[in-house]
């Protein structure tokens, strides 16, 4: 073991130095320096694991050498570094070094090659510079073990930069496949509304399915999902709300559920009724417990005229419709769906009584769901 710790002496005060240097930093920009010097370290461990044909054993050794000469270090556990060097071997193609800092030598950051870094990534991506370097590790730790492609993984770190997500709304938003969800709801957006880009944002906003994990049935006191009806599902969304703007995602505020129209004398009720701020719009949700019907659309498009006739402000877009259903044929809404000039969508949702037993066995369980509605988003 001794010798062990000779042979990897070298490593230890090279990390060791790289640490006290991006602890110093950190009071400037804490988020960015960490993972730079994260990408540094992995780099680092990279290089020599094969430089050196480091043993299965040699990183603990490492991390282990580590915590006795820095106290009270955190986050540069064995695993932790084993994540570092996947991390930078993930992003390695992406993230390039600045001349002053060539991690193939096998040298860390000092005092005279300040830690600079070039992004580049696929202009079409969406994702920047201050988007990669604004969400934290763990977030990164996630995106790179669940998302497989470079597209994928640039979509979630655009959107948790952009949301602002936890790690816990990132967890949701990978579970959900928001990435191949995304703009594939049944809708008639390009047709309905005058301007082009809204209708492209509109269809960007919604998606084909939502998973409403966070409603129990069990727990709203129903015994089958079949005796839930619109209203209970109502219930466990309005207790709920928070979570439901989480997974409908960014810009959504909600005016109020069971929202009463009256024109002409008649009343009538919106099940839910948002503001989307990206948008600029109100947008209805139509909740039905049952598989997809045809009425549903003429049912929300008459909602929708006595929004914008009624309700609607000067400086609004034309407010947004969406079904959601328990279940739809997609080619039939596509085609019923064309014959309506009020901008709609239609989209299905899971509650966790719907889910397969390994996905409920992946979720946390319903206390710490319910802390959500008091924590961070």
């Amino acid at each position: 073991m001794v010798r062990d710790g000779m042979n990897y002496r070298e490593a230890v005060e090279a990390i060791k130095g790289a640490i006290l240097q991006a602890q110093y930093a950190a009071a400037k920009s804490v988020n960015a320096q960490q993972l730079q010097l994260y990408f540094a370290v992995g780099g680092y461990l990279s290089h020599q694991s094969e430089i050196q044909a480091w043993g299965s054993g040699a990183i603990d050794t490492i991390s282990e050498m580590l915590q006795k000469d820095l106290p009270g270090l955190r986050g540069f556990s064995g695993r932790n570094l084993r994540l570092m060097r996947t991390f930078y071997r993930e992003w390695s193609p992406y993230l390039i070094p600045t001349p002053n800092l060539e991690l193939a030598n096998s040298e860390l950051p000092n005092e005279r090659t300040p830690i600079i870094w070039n992004l580049q990534l696929p202009n079409s991506s969406g994702c920047s510079f201050d988007d990669f370097f604004s969400i934290g590790f763990t977030h990164h730790r996630w995106i790179i073990t669940h998302a497989k492609t470079l597209e994928e993984r640039l979509f979630y770190v655009h959107k948790c930069a952009a949301e602002h997500l936890s790690v816990t709304a990132l967890k949701r938003s990978i579970r959900a496949d928001d990435f191949h969800r995304q703009g594939a709801a049944p809708n008639n957006f390009l047709s309905a509304l005058s301007k082009s880009q809204q209708a492209l944002r509109a269809i960007a906003t919604f998606k084909d399915e939502y998973l409403l994990d966070f409603i129990n049935v069990e727990e709203l006191g129903v015994r089958d999902t079949e005796d839930v009806d619109e209203r209970v599902l109502e219930q466990g969304i309005v207790q709920n709300i928070k979570q439901f703007i989480m997974t409908f995602g960014k810009g959504f505020s909600f005016v109020g559920n069971q929202f009463h129209l009256d024109a002409f004398g008649v009343d009538q009720y919106v099940d839910l009724l948002f503001f989307n701020r990206d948008l600029n719009c109100l947008v209805a949700v139509e909740l039905k417990n049952g598989p997809f019907k045809t009425a549903y659309l003429g049912q929300l498009s008459g909602y929708l005229r006595v929004l914008d006739d009624f309700e609607r402000r000067e400086h609004e877009n034309p407010s947004i419709g969406l079904v959601l259903c328990r279940d739809m044929n997609t080619a039939f809404v596509d085609y019923m769906i064309r014959d309506y000039t009020m901008p709609m969508g239609v989209a299905t949702y899971k509650t966790s009584k719907d889910m397969s037993h390994e996905l409920l066995d992946a979720l946390p369980p319903i206390d710490a769901l319910k802390a959500l509605l008091e924590g961070d988003t």
